[in-house]
Parts: structure tokens; sequence; C-alpha cells
């Protein structure tokens, strides 16, 4: 039986260590040839470093995959551009982007600097749109070519913190709800072309997280909450098989695999031009709304 990614050629971002490396494995082991992209930086952005990409694709290759490193600073537009240029040149074609790099820099917001504000907007937010760029405008381009529908797939990173909120995440949730609502245009956009356009919500023990919270982290907590069980929903997505599943945000973890749904209009009030008339107009939409949603997705209480 054929493999679910055969032949398919899959560019993974941040795909060294973590949920990305997982990313490449699976992919490798279903067929696909693998672009792992890894700058090699520290959690909060500093430094680089090719050796886990360089690990990843050795383990590919030594388990009979086809496996290239990519070293390149996603949230640099020339880099980005390059690297998508390697897959093709490398593997003739490209049919996967995942978007995965990513940093942290938590802070509250009264001690956030500029730099942390910065960083994380510029890896996670331009280190999405840049690759994507380049990779959409091969799909297009391809699709224009051959007269037909192409099969590519592009599938970002968000996270809960960015579509319910987190305290001490303002950056990052930012650049999380701001993948999610690029997700959900670029997957209005490419659709004409054959691209689906999708985002998972990660949630999992990786070098990022698990010092979060001083938390001591076990081998059972490794084990259920690992980022193995992200990639499955990575690499089906990849697959041809998710041909008419676009513009939607998958929450998975070794809890559950879901949908999160987007934003919906509430409760409505007719339009005032008074402001001392709001006051029982709020309190009456505020009552009848639904609460915002905690980090489990649930509303709050």
């Amino acid at each position: 039986m054929a493999r679910l990614c055969e032949g398919r050629v899959a560019i993974v971002t941040g795909g060294g260590r973590g949920i990305g490396r997982e990313y490449c494995l699976l992919l490798a082991k279903e067929g696909a040839k693998v672009v792992v992209n890894d700058l090699g930086a520290a959690p909060s952005g500093e430094g680089k470093d090719i050796g886990p990409a360089q690990e990843v694709v050795n383990e590919i290759k030594a388990k009979g995959g086809e496996a290239i490193v990519n070293g390149a600073d996603v949230s640099d537009w020339k880099a980005a551009g390059e690297m998508i240029d390697s897959a093709v040149k490398t593997f003739g074609k490209l049919d996967v982007l995942i978007n995965n790099a990513g940093i942290l820099r938590d802070r509250m917001l009264v001690n956030m600097t500029e730099d942390d504000w910065d960083q994380v907007i510029k890896v996670h937010l331009k280190g999405t749109f840049a690759p994507a760029h380049f990779a959409a405008a091969y799909w297009r381009n391809r699709a224009k070519e051959t007269g037909g529908l192409v099969s590519g797939r592009l599938i970002n990173t968000s996270s809960v913190s960015g579509i319910y909120g987190n305290i001490g995440q303002t950056n990052y949730g930012a650049a999380k709800m701001g993948i999610a609502a690029f997700t959900i245009i670029a997957a209005r956009e490419m659709r004409r072309y054959g691209v689906t356009v999708n985002a998972i919500a990660p949630g999992a023990i990786t070098r990022l997280t698990e010092n979060l919270g001083g938390r001591q982290v076990t081998d059972d907590m490794r084990r259920d909450r690992g980022p193995q069980w992200i990639a499955p929903i990575a690499v089906w997505l990849a697959s041809e098989r998710s041909q008419d599943v676009t513009g939607r945000m998958f929450e998975a973890s070794g809890n559950l695999l879901a949908i999160a749904e987007g934003w919906h209009r509430g409760p409505i009030a007719a339009p005032v031009l008074d402001p001392n008339e709001l006051d029982s107009v709020v309190a009456d939409l505020v009552a009848r709304a639904r609460k915002n949603a905690g980090m489990d997705g649930k509303d709050l209480d």
C-alpha cells in the first residue's frame, strides 16, 4: 500500500527539534522528501546551530529517506525565497510548507521590552508570511503553467494562547492570533489554485515549554504529552487526502484532537448616536454574549 505522502516534497521550518522534528520524521516515514529548516537558535531566539537539523536529516537518511538541511532565518525575506527555491532545485517541486519555527519571550505587559515584542512578532508572524509568500507564488505559477489545480499544502502554527489568550504572552498570543487570521484569509485566496491552508495549535512538552511555570517534567508526561501526538494531523494535512479541508484551525495534543471554531457575531443591538445611552445597551449585550474561552477552550467562569 502506498504511503500517505509518497513522493511529496515538504519543507518544515523549525524542524530540528521538538514538534518540527516529529513532523520531519513522520513525513519521511510516510514517503515525503523533506527540507529540514532550522536556524538552531536558543528558545528565546539567540544564536545559530545547524547541528539539530543535520541530526534529523541523518536520521531520515539512515532509514532510507531523502532529506536536506536548510539553515535559513525564516524571517529573512531573501533567505525565505531561497529556501523555497532550494526545495524545488533539489527535489524538482514543492508540495508542502509547514511553518513551525518559533521562539518564546514571555513577559507580563508592563515588563515586556520593545525587543521582546519585535523578535517574537518577527519570528512567528513574518516567519510565517515570508516562506508562505514564496511558496504561494510558486504554486500559483505551477497552476498557470499546467492549466490545472496543484495539490499544495500550507500548514501554519498557531496556539491556544493566540486563539483563547494566556497571561504573560501578549507578544506570542498576538502573533499566533495573527497567524490564525492569516490562515483563514490565505485559504480563501489560494483555493482557486488547489492549495489548502490550515493551522495547528499544538500542545506538547518541548524545549520551549518544559520549564514553563517551574514544573518538573516526568517521563510519563513526556510520553503522554510529547510532540509525537502532534505529527499525525500535520502529516495527514500534508497529504492529498486533505484536499477538502482548508481554512481550519486544529488543536492537537496528547489529550485531544479538535477544531477551534472561529469568531462569530454575538448578540445585536440597534445602533445609537448618544454615548450616554449605552450603559444599559452594553450591559444587555454583555449579559447575552457567550463568555470568552480559557486556555482549555471552554467558557471562563
